[in-house]
């Protein structure tokens, strides 16, 4: 079973389609990464989920049962723009809020467990206009936790955040998933982040899906390429392009897409007068990945 199952899916305002008879498959358990430029789609994608919007055509299943249904939508927890959260009250007084609005029974046991999930068990009396973006973007999402649910919808959860704030929330992402069972669908733009934690992921371009993939499908398909420096580095671009198909200039290196071999690269530059100092083997990663997909260079 799926956690969510999205068949031509389509929503316009004013005539012009926000999301152009999309599908996309969501596995249970997944970090699922939602990707598209500014206005693809990703965040009306979302709001359709959550029943927040009302589409133009298409079905929405969420495991296997249409979104509509009562039984189904209590399943599932998001955070859309922002918390919506009192300022001049606490943290705890927020989700004691919330927790009512959902008439959760053991309301303080489910704040301090949604608390320490967050980690900020020792924040709950703070104000919420007091608190960093970091920590809005937590109680945000402790928010949507509140009442366990299987599925949690987050839209643009880590933009903003500093080093250490992208760092708190990959972690609360992963131990959402691998202690708690939740599947997260997650749309953000900042890819280096989403690639360390995500299991799948879905671009979307103009309302439409063009492509989804496992992070282990999206790690076979991202090309190879070598890694060197030389001391004339114009020089040895010049030769690397005679004898190679790609070659580019990046990041104060020369790349040498597509092949596996480093010594026969070296060799070759060795023998026409150039000494490598420094070279390595990589593989695009997800963003570059992503770049030539939407460039119409990859597949």
């Amino acid at each position: 079973m799926n956690a969510i199952e999205i068949r031509n899916l389509s929503k316009s305002f004013r005539g012009l389609y926000a999301v152009d008879n999309l599908n996309m498959t969501v596995p249970v358990g997944a970090i699922y990464g939602f990707i598209g430029e500014n206005g693809s789609g990703k965040s009306t994608t979302e709001k359709l989920v959550c029943g927040h919007l009302v589409p133009d055509g298409g079905e929405i299943k969420l495991f296997g049962r249409d979104y509509t249904d009562a039984g189904v939508r209590v399943r599932v927890g998001a955070l859309i723009e922002n918390a919506g959260c009192f300022p001049s009250s606490s943290v705890y007084q927020n989700l004691m809020m919330q927790a009512i609005n959902l008439g959760i029974a053991d309301r303080e046991g489910e704040i301090n467990r949604v608390l320490k999930i967050v980690r900020m068990e020792d924040s709950a009396h703070i104000k919420f206009k007091s608190c960093s973006l970091g920590m809005k973007q937590r109680i945000g999402i402790a928010m949507a936790l509140l009442g366990s649910p299987a599925l949690l919808i987050l839209d643009e959860p880590i933009n903003g955040l500093d080093t250490d704030g992208m760092r708190i929330m990959r972690e609360i992402l992963v131990d959402i998933t691998k202690t708690y069972g939740c599947t997260v669908l997650i749309s953000s733009h900042i890819l280096g982040e989403l690639e360390k934690i995500a299991t799948h992921y879905g671009i979307i371009r103009q309302g439409k899906m063009i492509m989804e993939l496992s992070a282990k499908e999206m790690e076979s398909r991202a090309r190879i390429f070598t890694s060197l420096k030389t001391e004339n580095m114009r020089g040895a671009f010049t030769l690397l392009k005679e004898k190679f198909h790609s070659v580019r200039e990046e990041e104060g290196y020369l790349r040498v897409y597509d092949i596996d071999d480093t010594e026969t690269i070296v060799e070759y530059l060795y023998k026409k007068g150039y000494v490598v100092s420094e070279v390595k083997k990589n593989k695009i990663g997800l963003e570059e990945y992503y770049i030539e997909i939407m460039s119409g260079k990859g597949e």
